[in-house]
């Protein structure tokens, strides 16, 4: 790293430094609430108030680091002590005055930096309030200099009280000198209190000159209850360091009330004693702690809280209330609203839906926008009823997907909620909002649409997916993963027509593993793309070689991961798959669900109307279980649709199940679609099929799922049922 040459004036900038007496971190709670305040509206980890002295950077206040101070020469403080705006670095490993630096290879590790001079009264940087991140940044925007320069003020004004105050401890004399120079307005009075000396910054508030002020009473200034209780003061003869500090409104000329921060301390002249007070007009200090602390706490685009509003808030409640309730909602499609509308179009929604939100809530409730894919929490303190709280996730839902307009276009989106009860789901924050997060995945893994409670086997299915992720990429690359095959079947004859390919893993110390126990993590990891091709390619030879075995009307369906409609390359890896195997377009059917057919998007239809175009069957699975609309039907290159297994094994008892099957078999007839019923398990329900009209079914009557070879011999023998 290159070292920062000194400034011509570096004695004089010391010498005015010392003036504000810090050697070491200071412990005052007004700096800390401003380097938090700071961390909290740019969300970086470090935050410095940071002094340059001859041979060290010293930390008067930080967040985010261990040490109070570091070697100047090592300090980017230095560099951006000269300038005279502040200094941003969006990447410290791309800048050759950093790129070796030990803050930057080691430990803090600093990316991104960015540096606002602290400036005294004369003009001199005495050191700077700097934000940093550990990953780069773009940069900051004119709105983030802004904040960034205010909170340099904040900071400032905390700095320069505390040079007063010194002044004011170490003589009167010492104090007038460095009043004559002070931003703020310095007033001394007698023991009459018949004002003595009057700054130049006293005149610029008040509006009246020295001739006019000098030798007249302080009460033509301040309340006559603050004089009463200086004259108190001065009649017990308090010691001058033990000042005391009060917000209030003073006259100034023309009748004007100015709300200042007054500062007060005495000496002993004689046998009398004087007085000396430090005024503060704080009307924009007020105005920007104001607005940086809605900016710290409140989204900027919504208007609601944001995470460290909401953190504050459920603290509260977990030590106040006796029950509290917390939603997380995902809304479901705003990705896609993003993409077809542009982000101006998206933020539109986010403000329709977080007025939504606030709407569907109480009072006290509290909303908060999180940012990313995860939109909002609720807090709903003192509410324990489970019921009450299903019926408000339920109308968040409703009143979500109700179609709204974005810039004259119709939008129709989604939610999932993930919902958790304290204290019967957690104790601490943290807990809570863990276990809030996995209701918040199972409501979107059991289709969207939908809100789930946090249950124990919910953490305890996480904890196994965790586990399995990092065993995946083993078992893909050392083939642990196998197809079985489950008979496909004409209802009029029980003959096998096809199969369906389910994925097992030979896990080398659980045995074989159903889909069930490991498909999540799959499907949320890097692997599933590879394993989805493998399935293809696996079943599309498999049943290449049962149609050269004579089989030759057999087809095989594949189910499709969310993963492989990301690159936009599934038609072209099916093509490829087909003639490399050999097998006929129309004896591989990929399955959709509904997680998939609900982002409905171009990605996904693209590929899907051009491999049905070649003669690839669409089935879309387990359909009638969640939120699809018919109209998906006529938009999709559906072939065939799969009766969820739920509705078979129930519609021989229930008259609404059986009602559900009939519709649907009377959906495809309408559509000119195929249809094939899942978990056929008795003769009764195969019957039942038949006489509604179901040509084909698959289930444990016919088979359950078996290796390639059992298979085999099953196509050679036939159906027993």
């Amino acid at each position: 790293m290159s070292q920062s040459p000194l400034d011509p004036e570096e004695q004089h900038r010391l010498a005015i430094l010392e003036e504000y007496g810090v050697h070491s971190a200071l412990t005052e709670t007004s700096l800390d609430r401003i380097i938090h305040l700071t961390a909290n509206i740019f969300n970086v980890p470090i935050v410095l108030i940071s002094l340059l002295e001859a041979d060290r950077q010293l930390f008067a206040a930080s967040v985010g680091v261990s040490v109070c101070e570091t070697a100047r020469e090592l300090s980017f403080c230095a560099h951006a002590i000269r300038q005279q705006d502040m200094m941003v670095i969006s990447d410290a490993r791309q800048d050759t005055r950093f790129a070796d630096n030990p803050l930057v290879t080691g430990d803090p590790h600093v990316r991104f930096y960015a540096g606002m001079p602290l400036r005294s009264q004369t003009g001199y940087a005495l050191g700077m309030l700097c934000i940093i991140d550990r990953t780069p940044r773009v940069g900051l925007s004119e709105s983030d200099r802004r904040n960034l320069r205010d909170l340099a003020a904040l900071v400032m004004d905390k700095l320069e009280m505390r040079r007063l105050e010194l002044a004011r401890a170490a003589s009167k004399n010492r104090f007038e000198n460095i009043a004559r120079t002070s931003p703020d307005a310095i007033i001394c009075v007698d023991h009459q209190t018949h004002i003595t000396f009057w700054n130049n910054a006293a005149v610029k508030l008040f509006g009246y000159t020295r001739q006019q002020i000098l030798g007249r009473p302080l009460a033509m200034l301040l309340p006559n209850a603050v004089v009463a209780s200086l004259t108190q003061l001065a009649a017990r003869q308090e010691a001058h360091s033990e000042g005391e500090t009060l917000e209030l409104s003073v006259r100034a000329a023309g009748d004007r009330l100015i709300p200042v921060e007054l500062s007060v301390s005495l000496w002993m002249e004689g046998h009398d004693v004087s007085f000396g007070a430090i005024l503060r007009d704080i009307t924009e200090r007020r105005q920007n702690e104001e607005r940086l602390f809605r900016l710290a706490h409140m989204d900027y685009l919504t208007g609601l809280a944001n995470r460290t509003q909401l953190s504050s808030s459920l603290e509260q409640a977990l030590r106040d209330e006796k029950a509290a309730i917390i939603m997380l909602v995902d809304l479901d499609g705003f990705k896609d609203v993003n993409d077809s509308l542009g982000h101006d179009g998206g933020d539109a929604l986010l403000v329709v839906v977080a007025l939504k939100l606030q709407a569907a809530v109480r009072s006290g409730d509290t909303v908060a926008r999180m940012g990313g894919d995860e939109f909002a929490q609720l807090l709903l303190p003192g509410l324990d009823d489970a019921r009450r709280v299903g019926e408000i996730a339920d109308q968040i839902i409703d009143d979500i997907s109700h179609t709204t307009t974005v810039d004259g276009q119709l939008v129709t989106i989604s939610a999932s909620i993930g919902i958790v009860l304290f204290p019967l789901h957690g104790a601490t924050m943290q807990e809570l909002l863990t276990s809030a997060d996995l209701a918040l995945y199972q409501a979107k893994a059991e289709g969207r649409h939908c809100r789930r409670f946090f249950t124990p086997a919910l953490r305890a299915l996480s904890q196994a997916r965790r586990s399995y992720q990092s065993q995946l990429a083993r078992a893909y690359q050392q083939g642990e993963f196998e197809l079985y095959y489950q008979p496909q079947v004409r209802l009029a004859d029980n003959a096998i027509i096809g199969a369906g390919a389910l994925l097992r893993w030979h896990h080398p110390d659980k045995g074989v593993l159903g889909p069930a126990a490991f498909l999540p993590a799959l499907d949320a990891g890097p692997w599933a793309e590879r394993v989805g091709e493998w399935v293809i390619r696996t079943a599309c030879r498999q049943a290449a070689d049962w149609r050269r075995q004579g089989a030759t009307d057999f087809r095989v369906g594949v189910n499709l991961f969310n993963v492989q409609f990301r690159t936009g390359a599934l038609a072209h890896q099916v093509h490829g798959i087909l003639a490399e195997t050999g097998l006929d377009a129309d004896a591989l059917e990929l399955e959709i669900t509904e997680n998939i057919i609900l982002r409905y998007d171009e990605n996904m239809l693209r590929p899907l109307k051009e491999l049905r175009s070649e003669g690839v069957g669409i089935a879309f699975d387990d359909y009638g279980t969640g939120y699809a609309s018919l109209s998906m039907l006529k938009d999709y290159p559906v072939t065939r649709l799969k009766i969820d297994q739920t509705f078979v094994r129930a519609m021989c008892d229930s008259a609404p199940d059986a009602a559900i099957v009939r519709a649907i078999l009377y959906l495809g007839s309408s559509f000119k679609l195929g249809v094939i019923a899942e978990g056929v398990e008795t003769l009764e329900q195969a019957e039942m099929l038949r006489r509604k009209g179901c040509r084909e079914a698959q289930g444990f009557l016919f088979g359950q799922p078996v290796p390639a070879s059992a298979f085999g011999e099953l196509l050679r023998t036939g159906v027993r049922s």
